[in-house]
């Protein structure tokens, strides 16, 4: 058999190896889920990233600090409290409501009581707390002071989010826009999706959830949601695509970051990103399960590193 066929095959199958391979790279980094969002931000035109939150400027301050006492359960969402100048997050084994530092020092454990699976948390304008619960499918507000010990879904203002057959891929993100006074809850998958509840007092739970059908997200799940206090803007964090996306007023792409090691400051990539929250500084927080907890910075020319005291 002549030698030319032989290399001609045996090149075939090195190419087709090849764009295996390229493949396999490229949905193991999410190339595909980056593309399109990193066009997107070339073209953005520079008065519109002055005054976006602009997440390619971000570096990591604070990445994979244990938190304490979490160590055996998983933290899921994120959010800010203006009032206190703290954050909170959930744990889903034994449902809590954990109140830390900005530099990831565990404060306190709230028992949540009556809870099956809490997944998603977040801050209302007076200090009170709304959580998610996925496997009950409800929203439920309930009234946090620093006095608080436990609370119980008993003493709640209940929320049926529906989607019965949505099982464990129901609603994580949660957040509360103070600009539009409105709940912004998002579904995880199948289909991934963000709803609204408007209104002035989120405890008059009675209107309808309304779709958002202009948040495209093009991300492979959606495990937590984020306003940014100062722009309006949402943030949307995927832990199966390693992103955080910000997102305009409108639904659209602004910027975006990605959680794979050696990027923004990141030693490693962020197991499982699960909650995000922003300060009124800008300042950015994360945690991933099981326990870990990361503060993000915006670098500016001639601006001094974070310290540790800045944070708590």
């Amino acid at each position: 058999m002549p030698l030319f066929p032989r290399l001609t095959r045996f090149r075939w199958l090195a190419l087709t190896g090849l764009l295996c391979t390229g493949v396999v790279l490229a949905n193991y980094l999410h190339l595909d889920d980056r593309a399109w969002y990193w066009l997107k931000e070339r073209n953005l035109p520079v008065a519109e990233r002055d005054a976006s939150i602009w997440l390619p400027t971000y570096h990591a301050v604070i990445q994979a600090k244990p938190l304490a006492g979490l160590e055996n359960d998983e933290a899921s969402d994120l959010a800010y409290n203006r009032v206190t100048g703290t954050l909170f997050t959930v744990t889903g084994k034994v449902p809590m409501l954990v109140e830390i530092t900005r530099a990831g020092e565990v404060l306190r454990r709230i028992p949540l009581l009556g809870f099956a699976n809490p997944e998603g948390v977040a801050i209302l304008d007076n200090g009170d707390v709304a959580v998610v619960d996925e496997r009950r499918r409800t929203l439920s507000v309930l009234t946090l002071d620093p006095q608080t010990r436990e609370l119980n879904v008993a003493d709640a203002t209940e929320y049926d989010l529906g989607f019965a057959d949505g099982g464990n891929k129901g609603f994580e993100g949660i957040a509360w826009d103070p600009q539009q006074k409105r709940m912004l809850l998002g579904k995880e998958r199948d289909p991934t999706a963000i709803f609204s509840l408007p209104g002035d007092d989120p405890t008059a739970l009675s209107q309808a959830l309304q779709p958002l059908p202009g948040y495209g997200l093009g991300m492979r799940n959606l495990s937590a949601l984020s306003v940014d206090p100062r722009t309006g803007h949402l943030l949307a964090l995927s832990a199966q695509s390693n992103l955080l996306l910000e997102l305009d007023k409108q639904g659209q792409p602004v910027s975006f970051i990605s959680l794979m090691g050696g990027l923004n400051g990141l030693h490693n990539r962020i197991p499982r990103a699960e909650g995000v929250a922003m300060d009124e500084q800008g300042t950015l927080y994360m945690v991933s399960e099981p326990n870990l907890f990361y503060v993000f910075r915006k670098e500016a020319p001639g601006s001094a590193p974070l310290t540790l005291s800045e944070l708590n």
